[in-house]
């Protein structure tokens, strides 16, 4: 699978800890694949009309609201590009400023929350500011602030960055982590849950997602216990609540300041609002399909209580038919075509599933307003883009994104966003369908047309 990002400094930093180009679209226009994202001081805003054209809506002093045709329609291209505005083409006098922010190197912060090289790292600062980036972006990992104890954080680590970051004229990007840092594209340093969380999970497991043979992932915690007293008398959420809200009081004069421009919430497996479907730790490999992640006691005992509720005790269970991590759609008897995804009961489950997401990111985000009021928050989703071009979608459908051919999977998903005021970073804006052909054409991948599927530009 490919990944976008862009490295700086390389001579100056080894590979591993190289600064990456992070820069964010304000107002829902994502674009990010691992951590790259476009935001817009001014209110511009993409939304998606029905025939196959952009339009910008700038909330700005008295500016116009235009449609402009997009390349690929049905004008040939050299009519489209002379027929966008000169400050569309080359002349960008006068249009929204865009930030740019650079991603800190993962393991910046060490295990004992010390800040690794502070001077090599204030030297890198200085020239990121001398070439006018705006700012940096910082992972707070939840397994290193409250590593030993339940509400016992240690954040002098991230007070000394912030405080050389403040002093140089920069901003701040802060992401809320709350999953397991290793094993994933772009991870080149190891930090786990915190260790009292790893303790409770010896001892019950079910407090991780589980796939169909048993196999727990410790990336993140299920959402099964948002609301379950299973951590030390508190609920997943309620652990949440307490990290942030500590950040927020330990750091407000940095949010005073404006040091602290946004936060990003984790809500899921490298951050992002989807089932851990596709672990490399338990064998998966692009473009595998994955696998369903409900098999914890906690999520079970919701999904037979919703089949209770609907009148059918033994829809209760989770797929038998579904294939394995490396399955093709068409191997499976419940993502073929025409496959049990479509049944009464298929149709069921995957409602099922994709609700516990939005209800996760629904609990988490309000929670995070609450914590941060006033403050810009952002969310990650990611863009499951290889299978699109099948009927099932099944790659979307183990993430949680109930998106086959006949049904918009993203429309819940937008307005529980724009429910909580939250900015979008969408980690498939970038990527072009005919590269993702070329190295893989039997994923049936198609990025674009996800992008342009998704009803998120019009709604975030």
């Amino acid at each position: 699978m490919a990944v976008s990002s862009v490295r700086l400094f390389n001579s100056l930093y080894p590979p591993c800890a190289s600064l990456i180009a992070y820069s964010t679209l304000h107002s829902g226009f994502p674009n990010s694949l691992r951590y790259n994202s476009f935001r817009v001081k001014g209110g511009l805003v993409y939304s998606i009309s029905g025939s196959s054209r952009v339009r910008a809506l700038v909330k700005g002093k008295g500016e116009r609201t235009e449609d402009y045709p997009l390349a690929g329609d049905s004008t040939d291209d050299k009519k489209v590009a002379e027929s966008w505005p000169r400050s569309l083409q080359r002349d960008f006098a006068g249009t929204p400023y865009v930030p740019v922010y650079v991603m800190l190197p993962l393991g910046v912060i060490d295990r004992n929350c010390e800040l690794v090289d502070p001077e090599g790292l204030t030297n890198q600062l200085r020239i990121l500011k001398s070439v006018n980036v705006d700012g940096v972006m910082i992972d707070c990992w939840w397994g290193i602030v409250e590593a030993h104890a339940p509400q016992t954080y240690n954040w002098s680590g991230y007070r000394r960055l912030f405080q050389i970051v403040g002093d140089l004229g920069l901003k701040l990007q802060v992401v809320m982590s709350f999953h397991e840092c290793g094993g994933n594209v772009g991870d080149d340093v190891n930090i786990p849950l915190p260790q009292w969380v790893r303790e409770i999970g010896d001892s019950n497991p079910d407090i991780y997602f589980t796939d169909r043979e048993g196999r727990r992932n410790t990336e993140c915690l299920t959402w099964g216990i948002d609301k379950e007293r299973v951590l030390r008398g508190r609920t997943a959420v309620e652990v949440y609540f307490d990290y942030m809200r500590n950040f927020r009081v330990e750091f407000d004069d940095f949010f005073v300041s404006g040091v602290i421009a946004e936060i990003e919430v984790g809500m899921g497996p490298c951050g992002e609002l989807r089932y851990p479907s596709y672990p490399v730790k338990h064998g998966w490999k692009y473009p595998g399909i994955g696998e369903f992640q409900c098999y914890d006691k906690y999520l079970m005992k919701r999904l037979k209580k919703a089949a209770e509720i609907r009148g059918h005790t033994f829809w209760g269970r989770a797929p038998y038919n579904s294939g394995s991590y490396n399955s093709a759609p068409h191997e499976t008897g419940f993502f073929r075509d025409g496959g049990d995804y479509d049944s009464y009961y298929g149709r069921f489950f995957l409602n099922w599933y994709s609700q516990i997401l939005v209800d996760h990111g629904d609990r988490v985000l309000a929670l995070a307003n609450l914590a941060f009021e006033g403050t810009c928050i952002a969310a990650k989703l990611s863009g499951i883009h290889w299978w699109y071009k099948t009927a099932s979608h099944a790659a979307e459908l183990t993430s949680g994104f109930y998106n086959p051919a006949h049904r918009d999977g993203y429309a819940l998903i937008a307005a529980m966003l724009k429910k909580h005021g939250v900015a979008l970073n969408f980690t498939c804006v970038e990527l072009r369908t005919l590269n993702q052909h070329e190295g893989f054409p039997e994923a049936m991948a198609d990025p674009e047309g996800l992008v342009w599927q998704t009803p998120i530009f019009g709604q975030v």
